[in-house]
């Protein structure tokens, strides 16, 4: 509790580094974060940056891992080649983004422009964003993989087979069956990769540094320069308390609407 009890007394307090705290100043911090057009700009470009990267890769997890489980030609080595990007640090990511984007001789860059297409990934804010949501899913479908293979997998195959004998495809076996039986087991993964993506951080700060301007500054990027560059810890500290009461609710909405959903 040390950690979040120091936030909350910073969070009241004019701190400066080298001095300390130099007077309290009640909820003059908080007052000026709510009332900060850059606070809530951040809290939207967050809330893109999850509303697209979180549903793509469900889907893309839960599809792959029914291919997997179809015994598709090649799953056992494509099973292990996928789960490679969890064990790569998103700051890490971030870098090879700019290696992969850059439109000096990018390869992602040259590949779309021999099919005609150029974005301009470093130069409006659209294209930071995008990129660095492509860079998510690559990252982080795996994880929802290789939960939605272990629920597939659970389910008895008893069912399986008298689904198969009602079904025209495996697909309306996936759409009618696996989904239903599989949906508690991928709350619970999304509910966990909503979490991790709500604190984002290292991979568009390593891309963009939250620019161009700030058309890709999530909130723990701003949180960061507001404490850290800036020197605010006081200002900083109350973002992230109004920060954690915000998605606190998010969550516990989620949470009871997916009790809602299983009952």
């Amino acid at each position: 509790f040390f950690p979040l009890i120091s936030v909350v007394h910073f969070s009241f307090a004019n701190y400066v580094l080298g001095s300390g705290i130099t007077g309290y100043v009640g909820f003059a911090n908080y007052a000026a974060v709510l009332e900060s057009a850059a606070f809530w700009h951040s809290m939207a470009i967050t809330a893109i940056y999850d509303a697209v990267a979180v549903p793509i890769e469900l889907v893309l997890g839960f599809v792959l891992a029914w291919l997997v489980s179809l015994g598709a030609p090649g799953s056992k080595v494509f099973r292990g080649i996928l789960a490679a990007p969890l064990f790569t640090m998103g700051v890490a990511i971030g870098y090879l983004g700019v290696t992969l984007y850059t439109s000096q001789g990018g390869p992602i860059t040259m590949a779309l422009g021999g099919l005609g297409i150029h974005i301009p990934w470093f130069s409006t804010g659209w294209g930071g964003l995008l990129g660095a949501i492509i860079l998510d899913i690559w990252r982080w479908t795996p994880f929802l993989f290789l939960i939605a293979l272990a629920a597939i997998g659970s389910i008895p195959n008893t069912l399986y087979d008298a689904a198969i004998l009602d079904a025209t495809s495996h697909w309306q076996v996936m759409r009618q069956l696996a989904i239903p039986l599989a949906w508690p087991v991928m709350t619970v993964a999304i509910l966990l990769r909503l979490i991790e993506a709500l604190k984002v951080f290292g991979l568009p700060f390593a891309l963009t540094s939250g620019g161009p301007g700030t058309s890709t500054q999530v909130f723990s990027i701003m949180d960061y320069l507001t404490t850290i560059q800036f020197f605010d810890f006081g200002k900083g500290s109350a973002m992230g308390i109004i920060f954690l009461i915000l998605v606190s609710a998010i969550i516990t909405f989620f949470f009871r609407q997916m009790r809602r959903n299983l009952d």
